[in-house]
Order: C-alpha cells, then structure tokens, then sequence
C-alpha cells in the first residue's frame, strides 16, 4: 500500500513539474526570450528625486558565476524610448553573457548631464551587486542604439568626473549609429531647410536645455568625439550607410578619433542599411558583435 502510495505521488509531482515547466516554456515563448534565458524586471538601481530608475536583467537560467554584464541603453532622441528594447540583446545570454537594459532619465525630467550620471549609476550598479547575481565585476561593457549609442560612447571615453567609490569605466563598448559630436549633427544647426525656431525645439536643444550655438562647451562635454582618450575601452562601432537619422560620419569620425588615440576601434559600415533595420542583426553581424565582446568582456 505505501509503495503504491509512493509511486502515485512521485507521478503526481513529475506531472506537476511538468506542468509548470510547460507553463515557464509558454511564458518564454510569450516574452520572445531563448532558451536558456531568464529575465528579472523592473530593479531599481537608482532614484532621482522620486524618479526610479529601473533596469531589466536577462540572465542564464543557471548562474555559475562571473557572468560578463553588457549595460544596454535604449535610443529615442532621449526624449523616448525604453528598457524593453534591451530584449534585442537576449540572444547573447546563452553565449555567456548577461544583459542589463537600463531605463534613463529622458528631457522631459532632465537636461545633460543626468542621461549620463544615469549611466554611470547603473555601471556602478552592476558592480555592486556582482556577487548577488553571479557578474564578474571586472568586466562591464556598454552598447547603445542611436540616442543610446551616443550615451553608450562617453560612458566608454568620458570618465566620471567626480569621486566614486566604485567605478562606472568599461571595458568594451558598442555604439549603433550614434551621434558623436553634437555640434555638427544636422538637426542642431540651420540651413536645409532648418530654421531658428527648428533648431530651438530639436532632441539636442532639449538635451542640452539650449542650442548647441548658445552652449557650444556644453556640446562639447556631451560629445563622445571631444572626450576620446588612450585609455578609452574598446570600441565597435556600426552604422547604415544610408542613415538619415545620424549621418554616418557621425561614426566615421569618432572611428578615425580612437584609432589615432591608440584606442582599438573597429567599424563596420552596413550597406544600404539605414537608421537600425534587420542588417543589425543578421547572422553576420550577430558574428561580429559576439566575436567583439568576447574577445574583450571574457
């Protein structure tokens, strides 16, 4: 009687298992996620005077520990945009990485330099809790699509400039078609077609709180290209060739900057690729970003 006792509940509790196993499978499936990946959400890892700034983690199902964190920040003319996007990176979590996709303060809460100190923030926040979630600590990268590309690019040349007791430096950083200098970006100047009035109400004017014109130095210290120095970490850069958006020498010259600083820059013109698309993630391009980051992050 208790063998047949036994052997029923053990089959109950295999069905069990594998109910919630199929439900867990479903979810996946639901979120877009691979397999082998799990996602934590919505963890705060700084507050700004009542604004929670949030992050998403997608993790390995089973952390062995010294996981390499790749810091992901969204684009939208930080004006919009948000952390769910970071789910484009999921797939490198099965090749052993793990991916924490940030929210930020935008311009309707805050003006330069708060996008960045958010960075910085959660850099450090990932190093803080390296020992809770498996990270190894030592090997932080960034990588950023267009408006988070430009944030990813000084987080990976403009150091902090104040104290801090744990470091928000990477060592290795991605920028997707992000603008470096702010001062020549077309939408922050007149001419073609673009009026006074134009430029006043233009994602950098409201980054910044004025024109570039009105604050060039400002400009300046939020422009990767005006920060690049020989102990910048590693850069990949990659941008359409038929961008609109951000021209692409926006990244050519932020390339050829890091180059003749000695900094170890490789850039990747994808043709007739625009501002994102499906060339971004292609299975060739796929190739290189994971050659990338594991080459400098493992």
């Amino acid at each position: 009687m208790n063998n047949a006792l036994n052997v029923l509940s053990l089959i109950v509790l295999t069905i069990l298992c594998a109910t919630n196993l199929s439900a867990q499978n479903r979810e996946k499936k639901k979120q877009g996620l691979p397999e082998g990946v799990r996602v934590l959400k919505d963890i705060e890892y700084a507050n700004h005077n009542d604004i929670s700034l949030k992050l998403d983690l997608y993790l390995p199902e089973k952390v062995r520990g010294n996981v390499p964190v790749i810091v992901f920040i969204h684009g939208g003319g930080w004006k919009n945009g948000s952390k769910e996007s970071g789910k484009r990176g999921a797939w490198m979590v099965p090749h052993g990485f793990a991916i924490a996709s940030i929210s930020y303060r935008l311009t309707d809460v805050g003006q330069w330099p708060d996008q960045i100190n958010d960075c910085y923030a959660a850099v450090r926040w990932v190093r803080k809790n390296a020992k809770k979630y498996g990270f190894n600590g030592r090997r932080v990268g960034c990588w950023g699509t267009s408006a988070g590309a430009h944030l990813a690019a000084l987080v990976g040349t403009r150091p902090y400039p104040g104290k801090e007791r744990v470091s928000s430096r990477v060592q290795a950083t991605a920028d997707w078609f992000g603008p470096s200098e702010l001062l020549s970006m077309p939408p922050n100047n007149i001419g073609n077609g673009r009026t006074e009035a134009d430029v006043a109400n233009s994602n950098g004017a409201k980054l910044l709180g004025a024109t570039v014109k009105d604050v060039p130095k400002l400009a300046k210290d939020a422009s990767a290209l005006d920060n690049v120095s020989g102990d910048d970490s590693p850069f990949l850069i990659m941008h359409g060739t038929a961008d609109t958006g951000v021209p692409i020498r926006q990244s050519e010259i932020l390339h050829k900057a890091l180059l003749k600083a000695g900094v170890p820059s490789t850039f990747v013109a994808l043709e007739g690729a625009k501002h994102g698309g499906s060339e971004f993630i292609s299975p060739e391009s796929n190739q290189v970003f994971l050659e990338f980051f594991t080459k400098h992050l493992k």
